[in-house]
């Protein structure tokens, strides 16, 4: 009997990085993929070309559904024929917005996450509930933060962080039942390689504010932070998501997807602007005033990036990711140092950069 994949989130970027992989293996697979009424055609079109450019024996099924709705949005025929065809459920959908408003944030990634709990429970041949999460459910917690560690902080940056917590909580309570693994990534970037990524998010906030900025005579740091910004290449996060969330040692298992060498934020903010503009930075202009100015819209909407992305560039923590790299031993899968993917990263987005798709709308 071939093994029968569902994933929820497709076509994000890293659904379709794990779809490649997949059709790329020889074992013949059919693949499920739950996709919004809305993007139907997108998803059709993304199928397409794959199957265009990969020549496989598994099949691909578009599921119309919402994991909003009970049921995932599935009619109840369809919900029968699958409950035993399907063996691993990868679980990305998710509202990754970091200025995304609550109500919204917990109707996709609390509710959205109880209501594929609920179908999953009702599978009766599943070998593995994959579920993503993300390193950052640790919110302003300091310190280290271990991957057999699900603490509440004090608090959080924003939505997507608290509601991303608790969406884990939930899964994390099916462990004793259900052969559960969680993945937490760090903020990821393209490849490594090619550069390539679906958004100008994370690090590429700062690449759009070197963009706008580039004549100025002196660029400054933004404050006199250590902190370490932890950035991964996606394709460490799917190749070790591939791995752990099939192999039998990550049942009931988190994993940090981090970088285990993280540069300082200071540094990336360096290597980025010095590969951007040739330019070196050149003093300081402080974190209140940053702060200040990404909080007048005008402002924000010129420069391309994200208010709460800036606190990210001061938040002194770190990962520990010794089970991950346990579980990943003789795997042959390790982090690309960032200093490898930052020609192809710049790179890609210099050549896409007046495309508006890459990039998130800014409110």
């Amino acid at each position: 009997m071939k093994n029968g994949y569902f994933v929820t989130g497709f076509p994000g970027f890293i659904s379709e990085k794990l779809l490649r992989k997949w059709l790329n293996e020889p074992e013949e697979k059919n693949i499920y993929l739950l996709v919004l009424p809305a993007l139907q055609q997108k998803a059709a079109e993304r199928i397409e070309k794959i199957r265009n450019e990969i020549q496989t024996p598994s099949t691909i099924h578009i599921v119309q559904g919402d994991i909003t709705k009970k049921d995932i949005g599935l009619s109840a025929t369809v919900s029968s024929y699958l409950k035993e065809k399907i063996h691993y459920v990868w679980h990305l959908a998710a509202a990754y917005d970091l200025a995304i408003d609550q109500p919204t944030a917990y109707r996709v990634n609390v509710t959205g996450t109880h209501h594929v709990n609920e179908w999953v429970g009702q599978l009766t041949n599943l070998k593995r509930y994959i579920y993503f999460s993300t390193a950052y459910v640790a919110g302003r917690r300091t310190g280290v933060i271990k991957e057999n560690e699900l603490i509440r902080p004090e608090q959080f940056r924003n939505a997507y962080e608290e509601t991303k917590f608790e969406a884990e909580v939930l899964v994390d309570q099916l462990k004793s039942h259900i052969p559960v693994t969680i993945l937490r990534p760090g903020i990821v970037k393209g490849d490594t390689k090619t550069g390539e990524t679906s958004k100008f998010d994370g690090p590429y906030y700062l690449l759009n504010i070197f963009e706008k900025t580039k004549k100025l005579s002196r660029l400054p740091y933004i404050s006199k932070s250590r902190s370490k910004l932890n950035v991964v290449p996606v394709e460490y996060v799917i190749d070790s998501a591939n791995y752990l969330g099939r192999h039998e040692n990550g049942k009931g298992k988190t994993y940090h997807l981090t970088d285990p060498n993280p540069y300082p934020a200071r540094e990336i903010y360096r290597f980025l602007l010095q590969k951007q503009t040739g330019k070196t930075p050149s003093g300081f202009v402080s974190h209140k005033v940053m702060d200040k100015a990404l909080a007048i819209p005008r402002v924000r909407k010129h420069l391309g990036a994200e208010r709460e992305g800036l606190e990210y560039f001061f938040w002194e923590g770190e990962f520990d990711q010794s089970q991950t790299a346990k579980d990943l031993e003789g795997a042959g899968i390790q982090c690309a140092d960032f200093l490898e993917g930052l020609d192809a990263m710049v790179g890609f987005y210099n050549r896409h950069k007046h495309e508006k798709n890459y990039h998130t709308s800014i409110k």
